[in-house]
């Protein structure tokens, strides 16, 4: 299984990005699809999440300002971020939790893609 991220740059404050991520391999099914923050010098935070079911998920820090979304196909997963700030500078990661086989559930991460805003 494998991931890829795409979409991050550099942005001036106040600026969008889109971020893109698609998952490849052996999979059953794709259950929750998951993006990851990392700022400099800090732990990795969730920013947001969707369910199979399309339920979504967001940390306050971002809520009103990105959107999560997955295609039909379930095989890739969005993160649209406007009204950036320089705080959301970082690397962002995708993850998703697999369905192997019933009996084997796994959770992947793509390499990151780097978001700088700039103020």
């Amino acid at each position: 299984v494998h991931l890829l991220e795409s979409g991050g740059g550099l942005v001036q404050a106040g600026g969008s990005l889109r971020l893109s991520c698609s998952v490849s391999g052996y999979i059953n099914s794709i259950n929750v699809l998951t993006w990851y923050h990392q700022a400099p010098g800090k732990e990795r935070e969730l920013v947001a999440r969707v369910s199979s079911g399309g339920s979504t998920t967001y940390a306050d820090s971002v809520k009103g300002r990105f959107t999560i979304s997955r295609d039909n196909a379930n095989t890739m997963v969005y993160l649209q971020m406007n009204s950036l700030k320089p705080g959301d500078t970082g690397v962002y990661y995708c993850n998703a939790e697999v369905v192997i086989t019933p009996d084997e559930v796994y959770h992947y991460w793509g390499q990151g893609t780097q978001v700088t805003v700039s103020s």
